[in-house]
């Protein structure tokens, strides 16, 4: 059990054997009262000083301290004198992320947690000052990378108090609104923006536009896309792997999510990728896996390269290609108009077609489908009519429902029908 210590006085038996005060050499010097009890962590005594005419706060700190002993929630106080930044550094050396996550992640903790925080004690950050924090940089970032970060230094304080070195993360007090992102509805490209797009684009490069916006592929991963990856006979796309690029350097590496994935390939794509081995054959190429320092090597059969028999670098291809399709195409040139958009064509295409979000986000690779749905569900098919139908037939008013929303849906079909189908064997 832990005590009270009064420096400033000794308690001796007077004359008549009542207790009596007597003044210590360090009366008037330094902090009158020491808390002393045992870390039962350890097994050693801690203690902790207050000033003259605190006493009344020592007792309190000491029955937390022992109350929070007896809950199993006691955290030392010294644990939480650890400054942020050199806590957050052994936090990343323990967390195991791919590289270019890590890369990103240690980019805007260092750029953005560090001038604020890196200085401060773990036990000295308060909720207060993560309000402050997070309105200086209202001006500085855009709300993405602001909720971005904010999660970086929610999980490194969550991580200190499993650590036990605070008690409770700041980041979840109630009064911290953590910032969120701009809610903007994904725009779909219209069938004329994707040819146009496509039609501006060396033909060496056209099929990733139709990979894009007729599999649904992310950029990477239509770059590390292999010969054998193609099933023509079943009619599938085994989506194995990414081109991506590490501290300047380009690797292979598992697709998002660290899952890989089929998707049905149309008929269509099936002849015009054909066609494309034939005009260019795939190349070998050799890259390094994950981590550009890795001494594990791996050989692809690319479908794509560049003329100089490499694998595709997003920056180059983007610049001398992409920009330029987007602006033959009417576009602006904004992160909205990514590659990324093909994906969303892609969305919007078997969504009017009728399919299921739970098929839809297997096919784009999302962990979630509620995420597929947060994201696609202003672009499903409204059901008005349908709900409308539904109840006339009870009534015995059988009606077919209205359903304009397959227009698009059908415009995709015609451009398949119009592309002989690959003989199958």
């Amino acid at each position: 059990m832990g005590h009270i210590e009064d420096r400033w006085y000794n308690t001796v038996k007077g004359q008549d054997g009542k207790p009596l005060q007597v003044k210590t050499k360090l009366y008037g010097v330094g902090m009158r009262y020491r808390v002393r009890y045992v870390d039962p962590n350890t097994g050693r005594e801690r203690k902790k000083s207050f000033p003259d005419r605190a006493k009344r706060a020592a007792q309190d700190f000491l029955i937390s301290v022992e109350s929070d002993k007896r809950r199993g929630t006691y955290i030392d106080p010294a644990a939480g004198q650890i400054l942020f930044r050199d806590y957050a550094e052994m936090w990343l050396r323990t967390r195991r992320f791919d590289p270019s996550t890590r890369e990103s992640m240690e980019s805007r903790i260092r750029k953005h947690l560090y001038p604020f925080f890196g200085h401060r004690q773990l036990s000295a950050i308060k909720p207060g000052q993560i309000r402050e924090w997070d309105t200086e940089l209202v001006d500085v970032l855009g709300a993405a990378t602001r909720a971005v970060t904010f999660a970086h230094l929610r999980s490194i304080l969550g991580a200190a108090v499993d650590d036990e070195r605070i008690g409770k993360n700041p980041c979840s007090a109630k009064s911290v609104d953590p910032p969120r992102p701009d809610e903007r509805k994904v725009i779909p490209w219209t069938l004329e923006q994707v040819h146009a797009a496509r039609a501006a684009i060396p033909s060496r490069y056209r099929p990733m536009v139709d990979l894009g916006s007729g599999c649904g592929l992310r950029q990477g991963e239509i770059f590390g896309l292999a010969a054998e990856d193609i099933d023509f006979v079943g009619g599938w796309v085994h989506v194995r792997r990414q081109v991506k690029r590490v501290r300047s350097r380009l690797v292979f590496g598992l697709p998002k999510n660290n899952k890989d994935r089929r998707i049905p390939l149309a008929d269509a794509l099936s002849e015009i990728l054909t066609q494309h081995i034939t005009d260019v054959p795939p190349l070998a190429v050799t890259l390094p896996w994950e981590d550009p320092d890795s001494t594990r090597r791996e050989t692809v059969v690319l479908l794509f390269t560049t003329t100089r028999k490499n694998a595709i670098n997003r920056s180059d291809f983007n610049t001398d290609f992409w920009h330029p399709a987007v602006a033959a195409a009417g576009l602006d040139r904004s992160r909205a108009n990514g590659m990324h958009a093909l994906r969303h064509f892609y969305a919007s295409a078997l969504l009017d077609a009728g399919e299921t979000v739970k098929a839809l986000a297997a096919y784009l690779g999302h962990a979630d489908p509620g995420f597929t749905l947060r994201t696609y569900t202003h672009l499903m098919p409204a059901s008005e009519e349908r709900t409308r139908a539904a109840i006339d037939a009870l009534f015995g008013r059988p009606k077919k429902p209205d359903t304009p929303w397959r227009r698009p849906a059908r415009a995709w079909r015609h451009r398949v029908r119009r592309s002989r189908p690959v003989r199958r064997t």
